[in-house]
């Protein structure tokens, strides 16, 4: 290696050590954003199924409203995308929390089931706008030495946030089964502030301006570049490899996490394991842990090593927990399955989104909407193709089942090239 490239790598070398505190501004400002409105949502998600039973609605209806919710996110997503790439992420970002807010407030003042069916369905909308925008923000603004940690420190956002608001929402409901709608609407305010004062200075390039980036041909090395980086579509990213497996990672720990652990877990931990309610929310509580604490080392990972590897890692070990729950017929397997769960999401919390990120390069919206298009297919087919199976075989047979598809998800990532460029700067192949 020649004294430019030792020090490429020196350079490379001392940023994989970055505190958070160095990280891109826009990536902390939505962190807290993430965290204001993941303690809302959080807030809500005890109340809905009550407040849709007192306008009188069975299961299936109670069901339908939390759907609906997921279902015009996956509708939305992709128009979102072109929206993004049209009026830029911040425009957006505030748009679909504006949104989000007016809704949740006019869910509080719901006056029968439809109108309630109607406000969340608005809601999904608004969701899909800032969940699409703030995403691509984040990974645009972080290059490719810091976009695992820059991942992972929004997910971590939505993580605490969502860890804080079922608590609070649990003395709200107590209070009242509408404070919750307002409440998340306030939060939502908060964050919408965070954003607009945090984000004042970052503009949407009209295109990429002129600056300096690495190719291939100046060995990694930074030169300007005159004119607009081209744009990455959907079409053109989905003929990648890596972008199918990152889709892939995202739709299987969706469904594993909405599918199982939110939907059969619970029943599991009462019928299979005959223990207490208590260890159910033990058991999540440790799972939420261990992903919290596997979020910035898997950032550093994925920023020095690679995203291939811990993509396919997350998907193994995530499909090890659920092996671990389908053979193990203790409490104490149980809570050794949920810690590494934890591990395995917070892996996937990480890669699949800065593979996203490596391939759409800053340029790309409607290539971060079919990221979190996967994400919401695993959510909504999750829990009723895992339902299903859980009536017709048995809970261990849906564990299996959804082993298989986080096993089929690592597969592809084997199968994928990295995307991260190595400190020599020579890009990786994606095929």
């Amino acid at each position: 290696m020649d004294d430019v490239g030792r020090a490429d790598s020196s350079r490379n070398a001392r940023r994989s050590r970055l505190p958070i505190g160095a990280l891109p501004r826009p990536v902390l400002v939505l962190s807290v954003v993430a965290f204001c409105v993941a303690v809302g949502f959080g807030l809500v998600v005890p109340a809905l199924p009550l407040f849709a039973r007192d306008f009188g609605a069975n299961k299936a209806a109670v069901g339908a409203v939390i759907s609906t919710f997921a279902a015009m996110r996956l509708a939305a997503a992709l128009g979102v995308g072109k929206v993004v790439d049209i009026l830029g992420e911040r425009v957006v970002l505030a748009l679909g929390i504006a949104i989000v807010a007016v809704s949740s407030a006019a869910t509080g003042f719901s006056e029968n089931y439809p109108q309630l069916l109607v406000l969340r369905g608005a809601g999904g909308i608004g969701s899909a706008m800032f969940t699409v925008s703030a995403l691509a923000l984040v990974l645009r603004v972080s290059d490719v030495t810091v976009r695992g940690r820059a991942a992972g420190i929004f997910q971590g956002g939505f993580l605490l946030g969502g860890i804080f608001g079922p608590v609070l929402g649990g003395p709200l409901i107590s209070w009242s089964i509408r404070a919750p709608f307002f409440c998340y609407a306030g939060t939502l305010v908060v964050a919408g502030g965070v954003g607009l004062i945090g984000l004042r200075q970052v503009e949407r390039p009209p295109g990429i301006s002129p600056h300096r980036r690495s190719t291939p041909s100046n060995g990694g090395r930074r030169s300007p570049v005159t004119g607009p980086a081209p744009r990455m579509t959907i079409g053109a990213a989905l003929r990648q490899r890596p972008y199918q497996a990152a889709l892939a990672a995202n739709a299987a720990i969706s469904w594993a996490a909405l599918g199982v652990r939110n939907s059969l877990i619970p029943l599991f931990v009462i019928e299979a394991l005959h223990a207490p309610a208590v260890w159910i929310g033990v058991g999540l509580t440790l799972m939420a842990a261990a992903n919290a604490a596997v979020l910035l080392p898997a950032g550093r990972s994925a920023d020095r090593r690679g995203r291939r590897s811990l993509l396919v890692a997350g998907c193994a070990v995530s499909g090890v927990a659920l092996v671990m729950l389908a053979v193990m017929g203790h409490i104490a397997g149980y809570l050794a399955a949920m810690v590494v769960f934890g591990v395995g999401s917070g892996l996937l919390d990480v890669a699949p989104a800065a593979i996203v990120g490596d391939i759409a390069g800053g340029r790309g919206g409607t290539v971060v909407a079919g990221y979190q298009m996967a994400g919401d297919l695993g959510s909504v087919l999750g829990p009723v193709t895992a339902g299903w199976i859980a009536d017709a075989a048995g809970d261990r047979a849906a564990f299996w089942t959804t082993a298989v598809v986080l096993l089929g998800a690592a597969l592809l990532g084997v199968s994928a090239s990295e995307t991260r460029k190595i400190s020599s700067g020579h890009a990786m192949e994606t095929h």
